[in-house]
């Protein structure tokens, strides 16, 4: 299908320019083309798309929730049958692959089966009282009206991994499209339409973080404010919003560990290193950025993962290992850390340069990045970078392993390899982090799973599974006596 060459705000079930009547460019990340212009949004069309939520939330929450879930698989539905087309709008707008692209809408589809079929699961408790002839039992209500401010990493799982629960749960939402993924929000918004959805249930407003995104987080009447993105946003979002106690989600990244042991296979190992590691451009917050070995192995695990990378292949085709980085400031901010480590004497193994050959040069393609000799406490071993770039730690056993890995600012995944049972409990239980992964990738979310993390990762809160009902859901306890007497 053809990129939209405008794209605009989605308010009461109808596109809508901005009052701003700005707008931004949005860069094809592939070849620094443009391929849209964007409306900008401002603080009027924030608070349009707020007062449109609150209009409509009695009339959403009210329906049953059995019919709001038919609806989402209804829009499922059209998901899967027009699959192609929301594929090639997310290759388009993130410059990765139609493979993975593909890839991530049949995630997305799963994700919304499995939020649809819980609406005939959606329960509540009823629980023995203390109090004779008394029922004490516990419901799920709306919170109200929702904010959704979602990254462009993987566009299409993130906006349906809020959208979803949000809807499902009986409240109305109001997305904050990226602002490098913008049409993706708005192909979901006429799906959702098409599907049935209640007017004004659904918005989608496009433009800038520091201008729409901070209206709406600082609107008294929204209830609750999802944000997945960086640590500085993030609490931001946690100050403002919690001034007036509006419920906040965080997934706020990682910097996470992969543990490599002397006691497993090696090449199965660097497979698995280099997925977590460079898959999307290293683009994910459960990237593996910090590759931690046991000196016993160190040498040989270094050559094998050395002969792999050299094997990738950086491009937009199915073919292609990975593709570009979603814009030039990330670009730009990943060159600069690299640059800044290796000042501080870093060694750079592999990699460390901007692609600049002729099938690469205008688009923002940076080479996969092996970085040795850097200090745990190094800048570069403890900020997010968002990009194709991974460090190798020593490690003389495993308990300086896990120290090593636990030495971070965050704590959303983590990875180990081995095939002792004991290496395994004892990571499990010593490891700081919300999410582990035993002999596999430190990525790979499932939607049934509830994913998040510890210290700065977020505030605790966990996303898709069925703990996002917790948080899309106030909990109403209810007493009823009766008197048997009046019988």
């Amino acid at each position: 299908m053809k990129y939209s060459r405008t794209i605009l705000h989605w308010i009461n079930d109808k596109e809508t320019q901005s009052d701003s009547n700005k707008w931004f460019e949005k860069i094809n990340p592939a070849d620094g083309k443009v391929l849209a212009q964007v409306t900008r949004g401002n603080m009027e069309d924030a608070s349009y798309a707020v007062k449109t939520a609150t209009m409509n939330f009695y009339e959403w929450r009210n329906m049953s929730v059995v019919n709001r879930a038919d609806i989402l698989r209804r829009a499922v539905r059209i998901m899967e049958d027009r699959k192609e087309e929301i594929a090639t709008i997310v290759h388009s707008e993130t410059g990765k692959s139609m493979k993975d692209a593909l890839g991530e809408v049949y995630g997305s589809i799963e994700l919304g089966y499995f939020y649809a079929g819980e609406g005939r699961r959606f329960y509540g408790k009823v629980v023995p009282s203390s109090v004779s002839n008394r029922i004490s039992m516990i419901v799920r209500e709306p919170v109200g009206v929702c904010v959704l401010i979602v990254p462009a990493n993987t566009p299409i799982a993130n906006i349906t991994w809020k959208t979803f629960p949000a809807l499902l749960c009986g409240n109305t939402a109001i997305l904050k499209a990226s602002k490098d993924a913008p049409y993706t929000a708005l192909w979901l918004a006429k799906i959702l339409k098409e599907a049935g959805l209640t007017s004004g249930v659904f918005s989608v407003l496009q433009g800038m973080g520091e201008e729409i995104g901070n209206a709406l987080v600082e609107d008294e009447r929204v209830s609750l404010v999802s944000f997945t993105g960086s640590l500085e946003v993030g609490r931001n979002i946690q100050r403002k919003a919690g001034l007036r106690f509006a419920k906040v989600s965080l997934e706020l990244g990682g910097k996470n560990p992969l543990v490599v042991c002397d006691d497993t296979n090696l090449e199965r190992v660097v497979n698995f290193t280099i997925s977590s590691a460079f898959s999307n451009a290293g683009q994910r917050c459960a990237a593996g950025s910090r590759i931690i070995i046991l000196s016993s192995v160190y040498e040989n695990f270094r050559k094998l993962l050395l002969k792999k990378t050299k094997q990738l292949k950086v491009g937009v085709l199915d073919s292609d290992d990975f593709g570009p980085v979603i814009n030039e400031s990330q670009l730009l901010a990943i060159i600069k850390a690299v640059k800044m480590a290796k000042a501080r004497g870093a060694k750079i193994i592999y990699g460390g340069n901007r692609l600049l050959d002729v099938p690469h040069r205008n688009g923002f393609y940076f080479e996969p990045t092996i970085i040795e000799d850097v200090s745990p406490d190094d800048e570069i071993s403890q900020a997010e970078l968002f990009g194709p770039v991974t460090c190798l730690y020593k490690a003389k056993d495993l308990n300086e392993a896990i120290e090593l890995a636990n030495n971070s600012l965050y704590g959303l995944t983590a990875a180990i390899h081995t095939s002792s049972i004991h290496r395994i409990q004892e990571f499990i239980k010593r490891i700081q982090t919300g999410v582990i992964s035993v002999n596999g990738p430190t990525f790979g979310s499932e939607p049934h799973m509830p994913f998040g993390g510890v210290k700065n990762s977020g505030n605790g809160s966990r996303e898709p599974g069925l703990e996002a009902l917790d948080i899309y859901s106030n909990i109403k306890t209810i007493y009823i006596k009766h008197d048997p007497n009046y019988i």
